[in-house]
């Protein structure tokens, strides 16, 4: 009991001095908590969406997925012959049925040509007002869609696009365009997670989606009162035999949240990852806290000892005071994860999926594992400084205030420190000199945690030079104040090493993720330079594949040379030795993509894949089939019948465009593959006249004008393309690095805060000898730029060596360019200037107001 109470004591008299490390646990359970809070809810949300629109057993045609609609190589959704309905309406245990067709490969465009898809990559879905969508959808203006000239649209689309009845709007299909005007408006019954949603007639859904009548992509049933699901499915399937997917609402239900649920797992669980960064960032805080805390009670503490304290309960004292610390900042963690996790779902609906606080979810284990967490890390964080506290003898009472260092302990860290660290450098040249990718992945995964963990036990080493090399570059200028601000950060190595490690780790996998990124976006610019020989490229972003019509626009476009169509079959190749890959993809093309994209070979020329019963086979495939130029293979298409094909050709898997592709040509498959069945084109290439790419450019883009599905891109369009994608990637993850960032610039506070109250006394004898208060406030300003500096210069060393290595791991997949990209290091270099100016304001403010004989009386 007098242990607690002397803790409690020691907490609440050094409340201020906790503040900001219980800031950090709080901070790093917040998100915790708000990561869990969220996906849980968004489970919720789709839980009760497929729920209420699952129909108590849903018919599909066999080639379905068990989502839903599986749109075929021909664009449209696979369907089943209007015959089922009336085959499912006769049996035994149904109450209604009902035909519908759906299909998201559709584009919908306003009266200007502008997508009404959504922007957060939801799906946009076309398909017939029925009995089930009436269920889930209420009609709040208009009526629902009466013959081919009408559609309705759900409201929030209707909202986000500035709809009203009466405007015209386009749905696109394979099929083509259909023109109608908006005759209602229908409001979502339960949460929309951010769908776009059109309906339209059943008849007219049959033609725009499928281009014909008396066919359905699904049939819905409804099981009579006493009736289960299971019972209704397996009358269903044995009346219509097994040639079609049946599914109760619960397995339909389950297969659309394995869906979704697989994405929601990843971004769930790289939100926890940052999360862990974030807390390890919070235990050099913590530690840094408490350690300067002993510090400055070592008088204190030794009084203790001397009244009879024993280790035992010194040590005991300082972790209950952590365990205070752990539940304080736990307990508003979990606070705020919920406002974090409603803020994330504010931040998704202004992108367009939209989340009802109303379906909020905080499971029982969500603020356990936060308290839990929180406690136990910023416990295990005290250890350390409680052990350093039980070690105080009664003697320092008789000292001044302040340990002094434990040489024989500096000089083994420093003895640890280098082998972690050169042991890091070996797994980091390891896995830089790999053989292959995999291999070298564990290495780079080793060199990182041991290179990262030595760094953080030589910092104190490192600080010592460090400081001083960046001392006499930026702090000499500034005369004695800077001298003063270089020997108060050099004053204590292991303080100003914790402190510098903790922004360390945030800015070494930011300098680790820019470095990774530009090489990736360099080498595919410098791929796409040597291998594309064509100037322009028509391609849909919604995936729809390109139509015939469209094909003869760009092929009737004016200054072009030369246009290439590409499509992808599926097929089953036996290979000599015996063997059956299934479910492969041949890439067909004419023979002019030889041209467009010069993929290197190994063997054969790829030109000669082109002729006649020729194809082409990639490296790895051929070395694991044992297949050569000249070898037959057979080659069952999924949609036609079985051919034999010669390969002529073997193609580098060191290649980044079309790494892994099996080419043919469009004429040899179609001998193959009847015309019904022939996948449309997923890419069209068109290379332009010598001189005339500019105006062929503008023609392709006026030719394209009826088609707003399909997008034409020249190389320069498609680099920029891909630089934005890995961009708007890369911004994610620093703004989830920031957590950890704000983590450690709250150390630096802290540490700055506690070393003026430290200094207390020495502050005052300053002052009282002429150091002026703007002086004061300089040189605490300083020492923090410097102590930023410092962690800046470790984290984006390391960083940019970690960075490299992954570089080399992913040359073996044909990204052979090493880009450092020096304007973001430096740019964050400098940044970390003014963190550590920013860090100063409050310390350096506190500092600067102390009176003077006060500060001098401090004991």
């Amino acid at each position: 009991m007098t242990v607690m109470k002397t803790s409690m004591r020691n907490f609440f008299a050094h409340k201020g001095r906790m503040a900001l490390s219980a800031v950090a646990v709080l901070l790093s359970v917040a998100f915790v908590c708000g990561t869990l809070v969220f996906t849980d809810t968004m489970n919720t949300t789709f839980d009760k969406l497929f729920a209420a629109t699952s129909s108590d057993v849903t018919v599909s045609a066999k080639s379905a997925s068990d989502t839903g609609e599986t749109t075929s190589g021909n664009g449209k959704p696979p369907v089943m012959p209007d015959g089922v309905l009336g085959e499912v309406r006769a049996v035994d245990g149904v109450k209604s049925a009902e035909g519908t067709v759906f299909s998201s490969a559709v584009t919908v465009v306003d009266a200007d040509k502008d997508s009404l898809s959504p922007s957060s990559g939801a799906p946009t879905i076309v398909g017939n007002w029925n009995d089930n969508d009436s269920r889930t959808m209420r009609i709040t203006k208009g009526a629902a869609p009466e013959g081919p000239d009408q559609v309705m649209v759900d409201a929030d689309t209707a909202d986000k696009h500035d709809l009203a009845l009466g405007d015209e709007i386009a749905v696109i299909s394979a099929v083509g365009t259909h023109t109608a005007k908006v005759s209602g408006i229908a409001a979502f019954q339960v949460t929309n997670p951010g769908a776009a949603i059109f309906y339209l007639d059943t008849r007219t859904a049959q033609d725009i989606l499928v281009g014909e009548r008396n066919v359905y992509t699904n049939v819905n049933v409804t099981a009579a009162a006493g009736v289960s699901d299971a019972q209704l499915k397996k009358n269903v399937a044995a009346a219509i035999g097994a040639g079609y997917k049946v599914q109760t609402a619960k397995e339909t239900a389950d297969a659309n949240q394995k869906d979704v649920g697989e994405f929601l797992n990843v971004m769930k669980y790289a939100m926890l990852g940052f999360a862990g960064i974030a807390f390890l960032v919070g235990i050099f805080l913590i530690i840094n806290t408490f350690s300067m805390l002993v510090a400055q009670r070592t008088r204190e503490i030794g009084l203790m000892r001397a009244i009879g304290s024993s280790r035992k309960q010194v040590n005991r004292s300082v972790l209950a005071e952590a365990l205070l610390l752990g539940v304080v900042g736990s307990v508003l963690g979990v606070g705020a994860g919920v406002g974090i996790a409603i803020g994330l779902m504010k931040l998704m609906s202004m992108t367009g999926m939209n989340l009802s606080t109303d379906d909020l979810t905080v499971a029982w284990t969500t603020p356990v594992i936060g308290l839990v967490l929180g406690v136990v890390v910023t416990v295990l964080a005290a250890y350390l400084p409680a052990r350093r506290a039980g070690k105080v003898s009664p003697m320092a009472a008789l000292r001044d205030a302040g340990a002094p260092a434990d040489a024989r302990a500096g000089a083994v860290r420093a003895v640890l420190g280098l082998l972690l660290t050169g042991a890091g450098a070996y797994g980091l040249y390891l896995a830089a000199t790999a053989d292959k990718a995999k291999e070298g992945s564990l290495w780079l995964g080793l060199g990182v945690v041991l290179s990262l963990i030595g760094f953080v036990v030589i910092g104190p080493l490192l600080a010592g030079g460090v400081v001083r090399v960046l001392g006499a570059v930026l702090l000499r200028a500034f005369g004695p104040v800077g001298r003063m601000a270089e020997r108060n950060a050099l004053r204590n190595p292991r303080r100003t090493g914790a402190t510098g490690a903790a922004l360390m780790i945030g800015l070494a996998l930011v300098a680790c993720l820019s470095v990774v990124g530009s090489s990736m976006v360099a080498s595919a610019t410098d791929q796409l330079d040597k291998s594309v020989g064509t100037d322009f490229i028509i391609q849909s972003d919604q995936g729809q594949p390109i139509i015939p019509q469209a094909v003869q626009a760009v092929k009737k476009t004016p200054g072009l040379e030369r246009v290439t169509e590409y499509k992808v079959l599926d097929a089953d190749l036996t290979t000599p030795d015996g063997k059956t890959s299934k479910g492969e993809t041949i890439n067909a093309a004419d023979p002019t993509y030889a041209q467009d994209v010069r993929t290197e070979t190994v063997a054969g020329d790829l030109a000669d894949a082109y002729r006649p019963d020729s194809m082409s086979v990639f490296e790895g495939f051929a070395k694991e089939h044992g297949i050569t130029v000249g070898s037959p293979v057979k080659v069952d298409f999924k949609d036609g019948t079985t051919a034999t094909l010669t390969v002529r050709a073997i193609t580098s898997d060191e290649v980044v465009i079309d790494k892994g592709a099996m080419y043919a040509s469009i004429t040899t498959t179609a001998k193959y593959v009847p015309a019904d069945r022939m996948p449309l084109d997923v890419l069209v290439f068109a290379t332009a006249k010598e001189g005339q790419q500019d105006a062929a450019y503008q023609s392709l883009k006026s030719a394209l004008h009826d088609y707003p599905q399909y997008t034409v891109r020249d190389q320069t369009d498609y680099k920029e393309a891909l630089k934005d994608q890995i961009g708007q990637m890369l911004n994610m993850i620093y703004g989830l690095l920031a957590l950890a960032i704000i983590v450690a610039v709250l150390g630096v506070v802290n540490t700055l805060a506690l070393s003026v109250v430290e200094r207390t006394r020495e502050i005052g004898l300053m002052r009282a000898i002429g150091l002026s208060r703007r002086q004061l406030r300089r040189m605490i300003r300083m020492e923090s730029v410097v102590i930023a500096l410092f962690g800046a210069l470790l984290g984006l060393g390391l960083g940019m060596t970690w960075g490299a290595t992954a570089q080399q791991l992913l040359a073996m997949e044909g990204l052979k360019v090493l880009d450092i990209p020096w304007p973001t290091i430096i740019g964050v270099f400098i940044a970390s200037a003014f963190v550590g100016l920013f860090a100063a304001l409050v310390p350096a403010f506190r500092a600067g107001r102390m009176n003077v004989l006060n500060a001098i009386a401090t004991d």
